[in-house]
């Protein structure tokens, strides 16, 4: 869906592609919420889900602002392992209210959508430091995390998980 559609430049296409995961997870969200406000998805309440999902929306985001900086190559040194990130971001969401966490995956999504809509098509092929190119940088923690994680919610609200 993100590759250049009906004309689009290949970065306004990929931000059309995370509103949309974003909206269909946020979807899915709000429907087992009335089914089962307390339901674990995985490991994870519905709170550090969002917070997880805001927290790599803004590490592609970063990574833009990277690209923006003409430090592409830059991005990505001196980062702590996935793991450790995502523990930390669960237990700051455990500390934090759900409209918080709310807000900052809101924000962290505006400024990923918002730095996509203005990026140069040339920065999607540059290479971070790990050696992935900021395009995939930029779909595997934006539209593909979101829908990764709506696919994690379909089981628990009677759905089959789309292949």
């Amino acid at each position: 869906m993100a590759e250049k559609a009906r004309g689009t430049p290949k970065p306004a296409a990929l931000a059309d592609d995370l509103e949309h995961a974003r909206s269909a997870f946020f979807e899915a969200l709000a429907k087992l919420a009335e089914l089962n406000p307390r339901a674990r998805i995985g490991e994870w309440t519905s709170q550090e889900l969002v917070a997880h999902l805001g927290y790599w929306v803004g590490h592609a985001a970063e990574a833009l602002h990277f690209a923006e900086l003409g430090k592409t190559d830059e991005f990505g040194e001196d980062e702590l392992d996935v793991d450790e990130r995502n523990g930390v971001v669960a237990r700051v969401a455990r500390e934090t209210d759900m409209e918080t966490v709310r807000r900052r995956e809101e924000l962290a999504f505006t400024a990923l959508r918002d730095r996509l809509r203005k990026a140069d098509p040339a920065w999607l092929d540059e290479r971070v430091t790990y050696g992935d190119s900021l395009e995939r940088v930029v779909r595997d923690d934006g539209a593909d995390h979101y829908r990764e994680h709506t696919q994690d919610l379909l089981p628990l609200l009677g759905e089959s998980r789309s292949s």
